[in-house]
């Protein structure tokens, strides 16, 4: 018999029953794991579909059952080191519990992240972990109500139905602020972008609310995007003024590198001589011998295995989401002067 593959490349599944002379279900119980189907009738469906180089349609197939077997995966800033590693674990975690990663990258508008949630209902994705952005409480009740389950990743939503992991930004930004006081710090500064996310304003709201219960006034610098451009432009603006700050507490790594640069390039200042700086996340850079940065590190290996495992897992009695809230030790290096005891 001559073997014809498809004009569009894929055989199809009625192929590889005419090829074998089986039945269409026959094919169909040989590729599903557990399917009663005979060892002779397996090996002729095998067969055919070697020859055929036929695959199964696992998207076509999901969409007839009640699982696809879909996570998706939305994030924005996908390119910065905390976000790709967050997303690498992520995906890598998903591959092994079987599972199909559809991302969706929401950089832009924030209408992005709207439209992201909307397509995994139409893809009858069985669950979606939210790695960015601020979608409204509305849409995320219209994925709850249509039976799919979310995981939203340093967000505070306080109602039942979503899963939601965060970090302790509150007590991380109150022990960045007691190591500058410790040093002998008393100008310091608060270096933001302008994203105002959720983990970044805890950062935020905590770092001055510690300063001012120990009297000390922060310098803010809340501008831009989160990104190394922000760290840069923010240690010019501050110290072309006249207070300049002898502390900084930067909201990611990657503004705290660029605020570095800046500082001792083009100003001239030693840290932590003059300067002490303190960061967020532990990427990759923090350790460079160039900047040895003081940072905080999220345990993201368990926050992704934590969210991979609500995403994959039974679903819950009720549909009550679940609230996991992760410690992120100080990672001491060289960018804070020894405590002054």
């Amino acid at each position: 018999m001559t073997v014809q593959r498809a004009r569009n490349g894929f055989s199809s599944a009625q192929q590889v029953a005419d090829l074998a002379g089986v039945s269409r279900s026959a094919v169909s119980r040989t590729f599903t794991p557990g399917a009663s189907v005979s060892e002779e009738t397996r090996e002729r469906v095998l067969l055919a579909a070697e020859q055929l180089g036929y695959h199964v349609n696992h998207l076509a197939r999901g969409l007839m059952r009640a699982s696809t077997g879909i996570v998706c995966l939305i994030v924005a800033e996908g390119d910065t080191p905390y976000h790709a590693r967050l997303q690498r674990m992520l995906t890598q975690h998903l591959r092994d519990a079987g599972k199909v990663a559809m991302v969706f990258n929401t950089s832009g508008p924030s209408h992005h992240v709207d439209q992201a949630l909307r397509n995994t209902l139409n893809y009858r994705a069985d669950a979606s972990i939210v790695l960015s952005g601020s979608p409204p409480q509305v849409l995320i009740r219209t994925c709850i109500e249509n039976g799919q389950r979310l995981i939203l990743i340093n967000r505070d939503d306080r109602f039942d139905g979503p899963h939601n992991i965060g970090v302790d930004n509150a007590a991380a930004a109150e022990a960045a602020l007691h190591a500058f006081i410790r040093a002998g710090c008393t100008r310091p500064a608060l270096v933001t972008s302008a994203a105002r996310t959720p983990s970044l304003l805890a950062r935020e709201t905590a770092f001055i609310a510690a300063a001012r219960k120990e009297g000390l006034e922060v310098i803010l610098w809340r501008e831009g995007r989160t990104g190394y451009a922000t760290g840069v432009e923010g240690a010019r603006r501050l110290f072309s003024g006249r207070q300049r700050p002898d502390a900084a507490f930067c909201v990611t790594d990657l503004i705290a590198c660029g605020f570095l640069d800046a500082a001792r390039h083009e100003f001239g200042i030693s840290v932590p001589r003059d300067l002490c700086v303190i960061g967020f996340d532990d990427i990759e850079q923090a350790d460079w011998a160039s900047y040895r940065l003081t940072t905080f590190a999220p345990p993201i290996e368990d926050i992704a295995t934590h969210a991979v495992r609500l995403a994959t897992g039974a679903r819950e009695e009720g549909g009550a989401g679940s609230r996991m809230i992760y410690h992120a030790p100080m990672t001491w290096r060289g960018t804070v002067r020894p405590g002054q005891s």
